[in-house]
């Protein structure tokens, strides 16, 4: 079997990690791929951005599956293209994606659907965010409507903030056209959590659960980022929460889109917020989710490909998906500016060493690899993951692991799992 992944981040090596240890797959590529990747697939180029380009490469290679990692060649429509030609890809359609890349079309999605979100109000100019502020109390939640890498929200902790930053994004000048149409929305307390389940377009089947870490700073603080860190146990939610996030948030969705015509196969990513008054929807991802993919498949004891390929024929179940009762975390090292402006080219060292302690794999997101060395060719450059039988165990070896590793410029979150340890 030849499986080609789509993608050059942490997710995607996470998922070529994965699908190698499969003895039905004989040959495994990825495209672009990264420093990391080339050693446990075959890399090849192809630019995600041009859908062109992503169907030469699998017309020459012929893949028996594709699995797309990233959002945008979703948003190009590459399962619609691949699914015309007779060719297996596991994601959403074009249609379907516009879950994710449409945070207006999301909004109003669940209004119609009585799904539980937060109070919001969807913007196409500082004319009309300045009106609609005056319906929310302080601080409110400022996102652009596109597709942004995790970038495009802002808590602004005033009304005045919240109007400057709207400004800016409808402006183009923070996002492009991302934040051509923006989306006000109350503000949420409680813990996230991140829900994926697999979905066949009617059924779903749930992923184990984990917890994102946005803020690129310690004690959650500073800009929102594509994700820092993120943590997955058993007792993340327990089996009675579970049950109510599938019959109340993950399968309304998947119905709800097949009765408007645009059928959802693929994971479905509820970014959620859990709150006093009870679960509510912050976000939807089409695609597995960076970090929490790393931690997530360090417990997965099951053949991904079956469950990729179960989604695609539509016989998804629970039974497609085997568990570890153990702990797992991902620890995201980043280059010194990130999320802002960043230097990339820095030589990484430590790595073999880190790998070598039990139960931790180094997850390669933006690095690159010449003669051997491996530099930093990303803001967010590797996904340092462990598994232990317990969460302490877990993160103690997750951090001794990025004690040896060293790059110009390292940055990394030093409380990931740190609120879950303490309770």
């Amino acid at each position: 079997m030849k499986v080609l992944v789509l993608g050059s981040g942490g997710r995607e090596h996470a998922l070529v990690w994965k699908l190698r240890q499969s003895p039905r797959i004989s040959q495994l590529y990825c495209a672009p791929g990264n420093g990391g990747i080339a050693d446990e697939a075959e890399c090849l180029a192809a630019d995600l951005q041009n859908l062109d380009s992503i169907t030469a490469l699998a017309a020459r290679l012929q893949p028996d599956l594709t699995v797309v990692g990233p959002e945008l060649p979703l948003t190009l429509g590459v399962v619609d293209e691949f699914t015309r030609r007779g060719w297996p890809a596991f994601g959403p359609t074009r249609a379907a994606a516009q879950l994710e890349s449409s945070k207006s079309f999301a909004k109003e999605f669940l209004q119609r659907h009585h799904i539980p979100t937060a109070a919001f109000a969807i913007c196409d100019s500082i004319e009309e965010v300045r009106a609609a502020l005056g319906h929310f109390h302080a601080p409110v939640v400022v996102k652009a409507d596109g597709l942004a890498a995790g970038k495009g929200v802002v808590i602004a902790k005033s009304k005045e903030e919240a109007a400057s930053v709207a400004a800016e994004m409808l402006s183009g000048k923070m996002l492009g056209e991302a934040g051509a149409r923006v989306v006000l929305e109350e503000c949420l307390t409680g813990d996230e959590l991140s829900f994926l389940v697999f979905s066949d377009g009617e059924r779903v089947a749930p992923l184990v659960a984990a917890q994102d870490h946005k803020r690129v700073g310690d004690g959650d603080t500073g800009p929102n980022t594509g994700g820092m860190g993120a943590y997955s146990t058993a007792d993340i939610v327990d089996e009675q929460m579970r049950d109510w996030l599938i019959h109340h948030i993950a399968q309304p969705v998947v119905a709800g889109m097949k009765t408007e015509g645009a059928e959802f196969k693929g994971v479905l990513y509820c970014g959620l917020m859990m709150t006093a008054l009870g679960p509510m929807v912050l976000e939807f991802n089409c695609r597995f989710g960076d970090p929490e993919t790393q931690p997530i498949l360090m417990r997965l004891e099951s053949d991904l490909s079956d469950a990729l390929e179960a989604s695609i024929e539509g016989r998804v179940s629970e039974g497609d998906f085997k568990w570890s009762q153990d702990a797992s975390v991902c620890v995201v090292m980043s280059s010194g500016g990130y999320p802002g402006t960043y230097e990339v080219g820095k030589r990484i060292d430590g790595l073999e060493e880190a790998g070598a302690i039990e139960g931790v794999k180094v997850f390669h997101a933006g690095t690159s690899k010449r003669d051997g060395v491996h530099y930093t060719a990303g803001g967010r450059v590797l996904g340092v993951t462990a598994r232990g039988l317990d969460l302490e165990t877990a993160v103690a070896r997750a951090y001794a692991a990025c004690a040896k590793i060293s790059f110009d410029g390292a940055h990394y979150r030093k409380d990931i799992a740190g609120r879950a340890l303490k309770k």
